[in-house]
């Protein structure tokens, strides 16, 4: 019902679904945290089975770690916003150390896992954060992040130069974790050096809502 879909739709159907409600009612776009972490539970009860029945695959076990270590990516995050709060700069060695111990909430500093074939967006939705973005196809950097260790992917990139990814920017809309453990930067579309790359998240959504 959240999503709009029928009980039988298609993974497809319902993938499409959940993209346009996730758009609708994300805050960045003038909606709710709660429409937004509404849709993210029809989501997740629907992949569960729960919502009709039915079996659908699940790595439910993202956050388990036996010796042989996780298949699921680790990625600590910190949001950009509380750096000039505590004093603390991008390149300081021990930063992530200084946020784990500083009593951040968890939309601010905190730890999830990246399930198979899922963007880190996607990974910080699951996990009910509202981070920022506007295309999700690559062709802005409203989603942009700082990568300060490991190395992630990103499938579709058409508007971050080189030297920019050269120093860590990617984009979470469809970055993929390519190593075992990530440390990252969010909600840096504030940067200077990103002013020129940004998309409004209204007028694109708007111009796109036939598509």
């Amino acid at each position: 019902e959240v999503l709009a879909v029928d009980p039988d739709a298609s993974d497809e159907a319902i993938e499409r679904a959940y993209r346009e409600r996730v758009k609708e009612t994300h805050p960045d776009h003038g909606g709710s945290l709660e429409a937004f972490q509404s849709v993210r539970a029809a989501y997740e009860q629907i992949l569960s089975g729960e919502a009709d029945g039915t079996e659908r695959q699940r790595a439910d076990d993202a956050d388990s770690d036996d010796d042989g270590g996780s298949i699921h990516p680790r990625v600590e995050y910190l949001n950009y916003e509380v750096l000039d709060d505590h004093g603390w700069h991008a390149d300081d060695d021990d930063l992530f150390e200084k946020a784990a111990g500083a009593g951040l909430d968890d939309i601010d500093y905190g730890i999830f896992r990246v399930y198979p074939r899922e963007s880190v967006l996607e990974a910080a939705e699951r996990n009910d954060f509202a981070w920022p973005f506007a295309c999700r196809g690559g062709a802005c950097a409203n989603c942009a992040v700082v990568v300060l260790s490991g190395e992630l992917t990103t499938r579709v990139d058409h508007v971050l130069p080189d030297e920019m990814v050269d120093r860590g920017f990617q984009l979470a809309c469809n970055g993929i974790p390519t190593s075992d453990e990530l440390q990252l930067l969010y909600n840096v579309k504030h940067m200077a050096e990103l002013e020129e790359l940004l998309l409004p998240p209204r007028p694109f959504e708007q111009a796109h809502s036939d598509d």
